[in-house]
């Protein structure tokens, strides 16, 4: 037995290398079963699937491997592949990430979640609100993961202020059962009879001494409840605030850039999408989700109390609430006054969201227009303004400089150093986004999108609101247990095919399965921001669980609702749109040759 177990160890620890030497192995007989080129194609895209899920290599270096395999399997030359790495979307994704890095490098993030948390009150309602609208804010410009690495901490001081470290509260908790379990006992047996003996007490008046010590020890443990309670609801709104979050803007997560990237590639014509058609449409789905997604954790974890009379609130959360209002001050006085490079950031990274939203959005018409038709992309718009952030002076410039010749001629530094810019910015998730693009190339080339486009024929039969339901709940709950970024690379080639089967606007699909990515609530390991929760020792498995089945539920239906009402107008989904048409013309063009070929080819053979 002892060598059996010995055996499972040794395999367990050689797993990342059976995982990697295996799969390609397994996966051969797809090469031989479909046409060359799809069979090809589709064999890359399970191998690096499968290497994402288990991440037997490193997500970015997975990403890499259509550089290798699709040349070497006469997919796609090495010339069309390595461009689909440096798109002009992942140039906008790296503006934003630079922006985000002058946001750390001055505090101005830190700055703007203290003072929504100083105007929202120390409540723990309203403070639950509070971090989930600063972290969400966040969320929209930085990474997730770095949203809710930010968050957490201060939520952490704000909850010690409250009610001490979890440590101390344990064994304050101990002490106290300690000496009510004495006191109860004391109360039992030594108290009425020492009290008889003396003071000839009343049996009733022993009775209700008991009654008193019990309720007292109810009241601790109910308090301690509260207090265990409103821990979790506190740290568990941080990444699910992250999340939803980072929906609201196209460069707030991986899986929108995505999206715009190979709608590039599936549907050239397609323009609808930008950051500012994006946002009107995202940014109202974010806050819908994001109160209701307040008033169920707060309800949860006993912050809301739903009966009509108010309690009278006691001393000891009073004085709680009034230590974790000092702490916030502090802290934010701490920051001093607000500093000139703080201003200028601050200035610029408006500048930036305000270029981006007006360029395009759609429904006006944009400052694009007085340019040339086509030149000018949200990718120009983010690298301008934060080309700014590396010359502009971190430091008020004097004029009396330029006439005192005595004065010291010390180099004043920018906003931004370019060592900063490279230490800040995650270039593993760049390359990601790139050899996502470069599957979808190679999907679209190859004409493997098609091949399984043919395969979708049982579903042509369902109406598009429950093929709508249908696709977020399973991209949701396939998202829990793999990467997002690597779900949607996935499921976004099929999600075409299936709406050109089914005759409508591929956007009606392709936008709830991009945002059904992010809505991944229910495990730890389902994303980082709930693993950097998780680890903070107060959230177990089955909080996360039965907090984020709800809200999985209730992101699937308002993304319904969303792509049903509003979208509609913004995105034009309810027409079968011309750059759709020319896709599927392209298409039959394709499969006419193919057809064509292989009659030639058997007619030679005779």
């Amino acid at each position: 037995m002892a060598a059996l177990g010995a055996l499972v160890k040794k395999v367990w620890s050689i797993r990342r290398y059976l995982v990697l030497l295996c799969t390609p192995l397994v996966l051969l007989p797809i090469l031989f079963s479909l046409p060359p080129k799809e069979g090809k194609c589709l064999y890359v895209i399970l191998v690096m699937a499968l290497y994402w899920c288990t991440e037997a290599l490193p997500l970015s270096v997975t990403a890499l491997l259509p550089i290798v395999l699709f040349p070497f399997l006469g997919v796609l030359p090495a010339n069309k592949v390595c461009p689909q790495y440096f798109l002009d979307t992942n140039f906008l994704f790296l503006s934003g990430l630079i922006m985000a890095a002058a946001i750390e490098e001055w505090n101005l993030h830190r700055r703007i979640a203290l003072r929504i948390l100083m105007l929202v009150g120390v409540q723990p309602a309203r403070l639950i609100l509070g971090m989930m609208l600063t972290t969400s804010f966040l969320s929209m410009w930085l990474s997730n993961t770095a949203s809710t690495a930010m968050m957490l901490p201060i939520a952490t001081a704000i909850l010690k202020s409250l009610f001490g470290d979890k440590e101390t509260s344990q064994d304050l908790r101990r002490e106290n059962a300690e000496n009510q379990t004495s006191l109860y006992q004391n109360n039992l047996h030594t108290v009425p009879t020492e009290m008889q003996l003396l003071a000839n007490v009343d049996e009733k008046d022993l009775a209700e001494e008991k009654e008193v010590a019990i309720e007292v020890s109810s009241d601790v443990r109910k308090e301690e409840e509260h207090k265990k309670n409103i821990w979790k609801g506190f740290l568990i709104s941080i990444p699910y605030a992250a999340s939803i979050g980072g929906t609201a803007t196209l460069t707030g997560t991986a899986p929108n850039l995505i999206l715009s990237g190979q709608l590039k590639s599936f549907f050239p014509g397609c323009d609808v999408v930008n950051f500012g058609s994006w946002f009107v449409f995202a940014f109202p789905l974010m806050l819908l989700f994001l109160f209701l997604g307040w008033l169920w954790i707060s309800f949860l974890y006993g912050c809301i109390n739903l009966s009509c009379c108010r309690k009278k609130k006691s001393e000891i959360r009073a004085d709680a609430e009034d230590r974790a209002r000092a702490v916030i001050r502090d802290d934010y006085q701490k920051l001093g006054p607000i500093k000139f490079a703080e201003q200028a950031v601050l200035v610029l990274f408006c500048l930036f969201a305000i270029l981006l939203f007006s360029r395009d959005p759609k429904f006006i018409t944009g400052w694009a227009s007085l340019f040339t038709p086509g030149f000018v992309t949200d990718a120009v718009t983010g690298v301008t303004i934060v080309t700014i952030l590396f010359f502009f002076p971190s430091k008020k410039p004097s004029l009396k400089w330029w006439f005192d010749l005595k004065a010291p001629n010390t180099e004043n530094q920018p906003l931004l150093s370019w060592r900063k810019a490279q230490e800040s910015v995650p270039w593993n998730i760049i390359l990601l986004l790139g050899g996502g693009f470069a599957m979808a190339k190679g999907c679209e080339e190859s004409g493997l999108s098609t091949w399984i486009g043919g395969r979708l024929d049982p579903l042509e039969n369902l109406p598009p609101p429950v093929a709508v339901i249908l696709i977020t709940a399973v991209i949701a709950l396939f998202t829990e247990f793999a990467s997002n970024t690597a779900t949607i690379i996935i499921f976004l080639p099929v999600l075409a095919e299936l709406a050109i089967r089914l005759k409508v606007n591929p956007l009606y699909l392709m936008i709830p399965g991009t945002i059904g990515c992010s809505f991944a609530f229910m495990l730890p390991v389902s994303t980082p921001p709930n693993s950097i929760a998780f680890a903070s020792g107060h959230l177990m498995v089955k909080d996360m669980a039965r907090t984020g089945l709800l809200m999985n539920l209730m992101g699937v239906l308002l993304l319904s609702l969303a792509i049903n009402t509003w979208a509609m107008s913004i995105f034009q989904l309810g027409t079968y749109p011309a750059w759709a048409n020319i896709h599927s013309e392209n298409t039959t063009t394709t499969l006419l040759v193919d057809v064509q070929n292989i009659t030639l080819n058997s007619m030679s053979k005779l």
